[in-house]
């Protein structure tokens, strides 16, 4: 039952505001009835809640997000140097953590005039296409990556890294550099500058990154003031050993 509810839940992409039963039914599998009958008791604990042609996530599902400590205590440290990076550049700025070969987005401070990006609180995209994903891969163990490949790197944006050898120089040169780059590999016309944050021993538990329009993207500007802003976080993990990662 709960593999199946998963199914359900993680049936929603960013892009999605509702779904019918049909639709849910198409992209998870389930027969038509199985769907329909999980989705009546989501809505009764609302988890799931009716919109005007289908269901949309719920606001249970906000309030647990908001109970997870982690991301909690990760957002708090880095809403202030998020925000200051946002004002200085002009551009969206997001924080996310790895979640196997996926990055979950904990927090996302948008800015105007930046283009509609695909990323959303809480919402999901594979980790090699973007440049909070690579930044947090590059310190990743080798069986993490090998894990995210291993599943296949399909084509996200116009110039997703689909090659293996590719994407290991790539996180290679992160690691030499400290940023991460992403030219249109998470959708069309974005660009963004991502470095991750690290404990005191070198293991990556969130990373940064500043999103804008490629074409006005300033790649030594950008990448030089995520790392300023990333290293004031991670001073504040250092002086927070009890703090969960």
């Amino acid at each position: 039952m709960v593999g199946r509810v998963t199914a359900i839940l993680d049936a929603f992409e960013p892009r999605d505001d509702e779904l019918t039963v049909s639709e849910l039914g198409r992209r998870t599998g389930l027969p038509k009835s199985t769907v329909s009958r999980i989705v009546q008791e989501l809505v009764a604990f609302q988890f799931l809640e009716h919109g005007r042609i289908g269901v949309r996530l719920g606001l249970r599902l906000f309030e647990l997000g908001e109970s997870a400590t982690r991301p909690r205590d990760l957002r708090k440290l880095a809403l202030a140097s998020m925000s200051d990076l946002r004002s200085a550049l002009n551009l969206t700025v997001h924080l996310a953590v790895l979640e196997r070969s996926e990055v979950v987005y904990i927090e996302i401070l948008p800015a105007r005039g930046t283009p509609p990006l695909p990323s959303r609180v809480g919402g999901r995209m594979p980790a090699y296409a973007t440049g909070v994903g690579k930044a947090l891969l590059a310190w990743s163990a080798p069986s993490v990556v090998d894990a995210v490949i291993d599943q296949g790197l399909a084509p996200v944006g116009p110039n997703t890294i689909t090659d293996p050898d590719r994407l290991n120089r790539e996180l290679a040169r992160i690691r030499a550099s400290g940023v991460a780059y992403e030219r249109e590999e998470s959708g069309a016309g974005i660009a963004c500058a991502a470095t991750a944050i690290r404990t005191p021993d070198g293991h990556p538990v969130v990373a940064m990154s500043a999103a804008g329009w490629s074409q006005n993207f300033d790649v030594r500007r950008v990448g030089l003031a995520v790392q300023t802003a990333a290293q004031a976080i991670s001073r504040q993990i250092a002086r927070r050993p009890g703090l969960r990662l």
